[in-house]
């Protein structure tokens, strides 16, 4: 009895205990009137002496629930028009306070953060972050915490000041900023999180676990703001911008005689409220200038490159507009948004006679653009999005005459996304559509869609404290359009139709539309405890086709993927943290081949002294290639092993290394690659962190395509081994003057070569036996062309040429550089000078000399473009 009354009573404090631990925090902000606050960072206005401080934060990294090292309080005030908020950050050692300089929203030093959910959703919050040295960084973090959106740049106003206490931090936002309905009482969710740099310590007022499912849904509690109105932003932002661009001077090309040219250009941007809720961004003849170039790449494969987007009225509120085909993980890029589409280069380039001369926009003109998002009255989160993009012309001249060429025609881009969680957040229905319509008035652009309609549903359901999670998500593509472009999509690199071995697909010269589908299905654990799984079904019909607006690089794919990871999220022995993973995926074709079968283990750890190490080791059997004979049939490779390792060291000092190393290896040789990578980071001031990132790759590869050709009316795949060395250096330096004022150089030398030998023709691509599938010519079958770069072939040695390719060997040279000043002289308005340089060139020649290529590199004539580009907000 005795015993059972014991276990009785452990057992009630325990469950005590836990129901303290998950206790609500509420705090209750103070009225201001009439006196506001001057935000100096110093709390020595009366109005501060009307509420108490609240303090009792506790620690979250490393050791979670532990007292923090150092105290941290804070007081809230409101008004009519402004949320006020002190926060002073106690340290023992004020001396040691890391005080670093950046640029907005790169996060350096002692921070702290104000969360604000106002919708009072458990979803949405908008973030308020500020250094001990003033930076602002401020983010929207959505879908409970699944996104974060960097790009949102409010308006809002702070003060820090560093004293032999510590620091504090003096916040005004206004309620512009924020979303939030009408009515008499306002209860939103609150979170402050502090993060003492030297400790790489995190504390938080509101304890969220580690291991906990969700975020924003776990925030403590803001009231005692009754009968504030909410306010609808209004702004415009018009831009000016001057250009110049300097070139060599081509005294034949009419286009470049001069080797200089300038323009003018203008616009406006807008933010309007629409409801209290619904905001509308607008741009109307947008430039992106001041926005850093693509890395440089050479692309051998049969896929489209994937750029991450940059331009800021893309990126900022785009987490609504994002719909992945597969939730979560990076095993594929599928989406039915790509805002790259938009704006991007045009698809036609006019061929020409001898002495004709091309001058082409490097991009498609965008004409306007608008975006709807928020919420609506009844709980839906809405994005909506159009844009218009300009029928651009190519000009060709010869000197003495010129015309037009159409090169992109007059396009309309419209996307609808709507969303809405119930049942407390844990269900999720969504639903988003995307249409594009182009106006296709001439011969050369009849390659394209002129309709091109996608769309899904989306489904989520997290049950037992967010620790299990089920997702379904449904899409579907129509695509109309003349012959020409449903057949270019039908043997497009994504689906190959006219593949010989495809007998499930049926290739249509005559029609005139294409519809397709696809979709995942998702259970996992990702919630509390040592141990997560989950297993994923993916699904995507030979017709679908999402790239007139998102992003697709396969079709006519099954496949499921399976994982177990196991976290020690404590610090034990020499470990802050620790992650192992294995994962397990397999592919198929509609037709049921199986195509890929693989699998890797993941390791990660964190160690006390803030150094981190990471390797993995992947395999992969025989596979089948649907892309390495460029709509040929199959070609089997061999199985493959691959390692990669990593390593970073501690993050807070002011010399940072990082290194790291992928090798991979195919079975009988086919196959060998090698990639070596560093990033090197130094502050030698607070105000200036310089980095060096310098990679170089070795590659080769027995059965890399050269070309399709004809003999005896039959295909002939040619491959070839190739020998690739690939290297680039990226320098980045940023020097902060101030928060608001700051200069930042990204340049990147880049060389690639591809050295070929062993012309092939593929005999069998599937055979058993490795030699089997490929004959290698003989030297009396193949006979280089010295002057004209060309190899003839007598693949059955009668002296006679049966074909000929061009010579695949290559050297690539680019070097791309920016160098941006920027100066925001008041809130939200911004002056930058710009300086970009760009250096190109292409040889048929495929041996690298290190010393030789970079000295050639370096006498290119460069490309450079200057600009100064001013914008003023106007409030309305």
């Amino acid at each position: 009895m005795k015993r059972l009354i014991y276990i009785i009573l452990t057992a009630s404090g325990l469950f005590l205990c836990l129901n303290l631990t998950a206790q609500e925090k509420t705090y209750n902000a103070g009225h201001l009137n009439p006196t506001p606050p001057t935000i100096n960072g110093l709390f020595n206005d009366e109005a501060w002496q009307k509420v108490s401080w609240q303090d009792d934060f506790t620690q979250r990294e490393p050791y979670e629930g532990k007292k923090p090292s150092q105290k941290t309080v804070f007081k809230i005030l409101y008004d009519n028009d402004f949320l006020y908020l002190a926060i002073r950050a106690y340290d023992s050692h004020p001396d040691s306070i890391v005080e670093r300089l950046s640029r907005r929203d790169n996060r350096q030093g002692d921070n702290i953060g104000v969360h604000i959910d106002s919708y009072n959703d458990n979803r949405t919050a908008f973030v308020f972050n500020v250094s001990a040295a003033g930076v602002k960084s401020d983010w929207i973090t959505s879908d409970d915490g699944d996104n974060q959106d960097d790009n949102w740049d409010p308006i809002w106003y702070v003060e820090t000041k560093t004293d032999s206490l510590g620091w504090t931090a003096e916040i005004k936002i206004p309620f512009t900023q924020l979303r939030f309905s009408k009515k008499g009482s306002q209860n939103w969710g609150l979170q402050i999180r502090r993060n003492i740099y030297r400790y790489d310590e995190e504390v938080h007022w509101k304890l969220i676990p580690k291991d906990a499912g969700g975020w924003v849904s776990r925030f403590g509690e803001l009231t005692g703001m009754d009968h504030i109105e909410p306010q609808k932003e209004k702004s415009i932002t018009p831009y000016t911008v001057t250009e110049m661009e300097t070139f060599k001077e081509v005294p034949e090309n009419p286009f470049k005689t001069s080797g200089r040219s300038s323009k003018l250009n203008a616009g406006l941007n807008g933010k309007i409220g629409i409801t209290n809720n619904l905001t509308l961004d607008m741009a109307i003849n947008p430039d992106f200038g001041q926005v850093e170039a693509d890395p440089s790449q050479v692309n051998l494969t049969a896929y489209e490159t994937y750029f991450e987007e940059k331009r800021p009225f893309f990126i900022e509120g785009s987490s609504i507009m994002n719909f992945r085909v597969m939730p979560v993980g990076n095993f594929m890029n599928d989406n039915l948004f790509y805002s790259r589409r938009i704006g991007r280069t045009p698809h036609h380039y006019p061929d020409t006679e001898n002495e004709e001369y091309v001058k082409r926009p490097d991009n498609t003109t965008i004409l306007g653009a608008f975006k709807l998002t928020g919420k609506s009255k009844n709980g839906w989160s809405i994005g909506i999005l159009e844009s218009m993009t300009e029928r651009e012309q190519a000009k060709i001249s010869d000197g003495n005459n010129s015309y037009h060429e159409p090169v992109e025609p007059l396009a309309n881009y419209f996307l609808g996304r709507v969303q809405k969680d119930f049942n407390e957040g844990n269900t999720i229905l969504g639903g988003m559509l995307t249409a594009t319509n182009r106006k296709i008035d001439s011969k050369q652009l009849e390659f394209l869609h002129d309709q091109a309609y996608t769309g899904g549903i989306n489904f989520k359901h997290q049950w037992q404290d967010k620790k299990y999670t089920l997702t379904a998500r449904g899409i579907f593509s129509h695509l109309r359009g003349d012959e020409e472009a449903i057949l270019r999509t039908q043997t497009a690199s994504a689906r190959y139709y006219q593949r010989p071995d495809a007998d499930y697909v049926t290739l249509d010269s005559s029609r005139r539309s294409l519809t397709g589908h696809g979709g995942s299905l998702m259970f996992a654990k990702f919630g509390k405890g040592n141990f997560q799984y989950g297993a994923f079904l993916n699904w995507k019909s030979p017709g679908l086709e999402l790239n007139d607006m998102g992003y697709q690089r396969d079709a006519d794919q099954l496949s499921e993927i399976a994982f177990v990871t196991y976290r020690s999220l404590e610090p034990f022995s020499i470990f802050r943290s620790f992650r192992a993973s294995v994962n397990q995926w397999q592919i198929w074709d509609y037709g049921g081949n199986s195509m890929v079968t693989g699998g890797n283990i993941n390791v990660n750890v964190d160690f006390k002294n803030y150094w981190e190490f990471g390797f993995g080791v992947n395999g992969g059997a025989s596979s089948l290639s649907k892309t390495a004979l460029r709509g040929g049939p199959y070609l089997r490779t061999p199985a493959n092993l691959n390692y990669w390792w990593s390593v970073n060291s501690d993050h807070r000092k002011d010399f940072r290394i990082s290194a790291g190393n992928n090798q991979e290896w195919s079975k009988y040789g086919h196959a060998h690659d090698n990639v070596f990578w560093a990033n090197i980071s130094y502050r030698p001031m607070n105000t200036l962190d310089i980095s060096l990132n310098p990679s170089v790759s070795f590659s080769q590869n027995k059965l890399q395509y050269i070309s399709t050709e004809e003999f005896r009316e039959q295909n002939r795949y040619i491959m070839g081994s190739i020998e690739r060395t690939t290297v680039s250096m990226s320098l980045r330096m940023s020097l902060s003057l101030t928060p608001e004022l700051s200069i930042q150089y990204w340049g990147q030398p880049f060389i690639a070569t591809g050295d070929y030998n062993n012309l092939k023709r593929i005999k069998n691509s599937t055979a058993a036996d490795y030699k089997n599938r490929f004959h290698t010519f003989e030297e009396d079958q193949v006979h280089y062309v010295e002057g004209d770069e060309f190899y003839e072939i007598d693949e059955n040695r009668d002296g006679e040429v049966d074909y000929s390719i061009g010579d695949p060997n290559f050297k690539a040279f680019q070097f791309k550089s920016n160098l941006v000043a920027r100066w925001q002289y008041r809130p939200g308005s911004t002056i930058y000078l710009v300086w970009s340089q760009n250096r190109d060139k292409y040889i048929s020649d495929g041996a690298f000399r290190m010393q030789q290529d970079f000295n050639r590199l370096s006498r290119i004539f460069p490309h450079n473009i200057f600009l100064v580009k001013m914008t003023y907000r106007l409030g309305l």
